[in-house]
């Protein structure tokens, strides 16, 4: 048997290509979008990729299954559980409880484990003649290390009400299932540290069953169910506005994007009369350089682990947008773009342009602890933490107004004009997004606390808890 996990960091997403060396065929379980690193596995292992699957209607990333199809020929073989609301509308090979996908002399036997969806898969792997018995369970966004999937998502982000108590009482059922499986057995999850499926997903890549019993929150509640569902809806972070796109999008038949685009480098005179027709600017440089001076109304999301994440809460997929990104970067700006389905880039320019295009910029005002501990007795201050819920109930600065970065444009009416706003996150990455959203929104009596709650503690600033 032949076995890859292929991990993409900015979405922390989880996929594999497994395959049948004897017989030279292999399948892959809940692709990414740029799918060129399935087939350059599978044409260096010399396999051929027939199967691809898929263990639900993913909501955090836009799925490479239709693409790799149509390069490859292989077949779909997708859920038909959970009821007609949650089916794929494009032809693929559907799959119920106890299914079998035979793969060369490998078995995946299908178990329905809902809980995060209605129509959530999970794939049991046996490794025949070697073994009668199941050796890796794929879990997708079932069962994670440590955690299991949040099932709050359909309302929470796609507006379902009513689902996500269903879905936790349908949770605690799937988990009696994983339960009864031998403790031997691999799990190898969809997602690690740092996705937004969950809420204390471990960071190591896989576990086991056992090891899962003994240490996952979620599987020692025994019979007390009211208690598990409590405990399952509370304190979940804020779904990414753009989950409510891609669980659209990877239901249905959409246009296919076989390849990695090559966004235009634009001319000075391109950019400014497209700045001058009110376009988007997405400026991925550092926080610092892009603080120093930057061109007004563009939004600063850094080119780092979370770049996806934010692109998702803060681009609209109907208008278009221009990238400020080294040439030496371009790639895997695109490629983080194109995973969650954004392909409406005009083009790009490089950061060292910016001050060849004859407009005049802006600057961020950074200030220390000393300036940011002063401002706790100012009257004409204004305290904005613009991190998620969970972390402002946690702990935060005195007289401090909760304004999540991901839903600040919406909630504008809750700053006061008439003083000077300090802000701050947990790092100073979302405060500089956020500052950026605020100057173009003509809002600019702004001082960023870059050092945020990191510093503050360091320094035993002031906390309320």
């Amino acid at each position: 048997m032949f076995f890859q996990h292929i991990f993409e960091s900015s979405l922390a997403h989880a996929s594999y290509l497994i395959g049948c060396q004897a017989k030279g065929v292999a399948i892959v379980i809940d692709p990414k979008r740029d799918v060129d690193t399935y087939l350059s596995i599978a044409e260096k292992n010399n396999l051929k990729i027939t199967h691809i699957a898929e263990t639900h209607i993913h909501a955090d990333y836009l799925s490479g299954s239709l693409d790799l199809a149509s390069l490859t020929g292989a077949q779909l073989y997708l859920s038909d559980e959970g009821g007609p609301e949650w089916q794929y509308d494009f032809d693929h090979i559907g799959l119920k409880h106890q299914d079998e996908i035979k793969l060369g002399n490998l078995i995946f036997k299908v178990l329905h484990t809902p809980g995060h969806t209605p129509e959530s898969i999970s794939f049991l792997l046996t490794d025949t003649p070697a073994t009668s018995e199941p050796v890796m369970l794929f879990t997708g966004d079932f069962v994670f290390v440590g955690d299991v999937g949040r099932p709050d998502l359909l309302e929470n982000a796609a507006g379902l009400i009513g689902t996500k108590e269903i879905g936790a009482h349908q949770m605690f059922e799937s988990l009696k299932i994983f339960a009864n499986l031998p403790e031997f057995v691999q799990v190898w999850p969809a997602h690690g540290a740092g996705s937004a499926c969950g809420k204390a997903l471990g960071a190591v890549p896989s576990t086991t069953v056992g090891y899962e019993k003994v240490r996952n929150w979620a599987l020692q509640f025994g019979n007390n169910e009211v208690g598990f569902v409590e405990e399952l809806l509370s304190g979940q972070p804020e779904p990414p506005k753009y989950f409510a796109m891609m669980k659209k999008l990877n239901k249905i038949k959409r246009p296919l994007l076989t390849s990695v685009p090559n966004y235009k480098e634009l001319e000075t005179n391109e950019f400014v009369s497209h700045y001058q027709n009110n376009v988007t600017v997405i400026d991925t440089r550092h926080k610092i350089e892009f603080a120093k001076g930057f061109i007004p109304n563009s939004i600063n999301i850094q080119n780092n682990k979370a770049f996806s994440n934010w692109a998702g809460w803060i681009l609209d997929y109907n208008n278009p947008f221009i990238l400020i990104v080294s040439k030496d970067q371009l790639e895997d700006v695109t490629r983080k773009l194109m995973r969650i389905g954004i392909d409406q880039a005009i083009g790009f320019i490089t950061p060292e342009t910016i001050t060849t295009l004859g407009l005049p910029l802006e600057k961020q005002k950074i200030i220390d602890f000393e300036e940011m501990n002063n401002a706790l007795n100012n009257p004409n201050a204004q305290i904005l933490d613009v991190r998620n819920e969970n972390e402002f109930k946690t702990a935060h600065l005195p007289n401090a107004t909760h304004l999540f970065v991901g839903t600040l444009t919406e909630n504008l009416h809750k700053i006061d004009t008439n003083k000077e706003l300090y802000l701050h996150c947990q790092s100073g990455d979302r405060a500089t997004i956020a500052t950026s959203l605020l100057y173009r929104a003509g809002i600019k009596k702004i001082k960023n606390y870059s050092g945020s709650m990191k510093d503050w503690k360091e320094k035993n600033g002031q906390l309320i808890k």
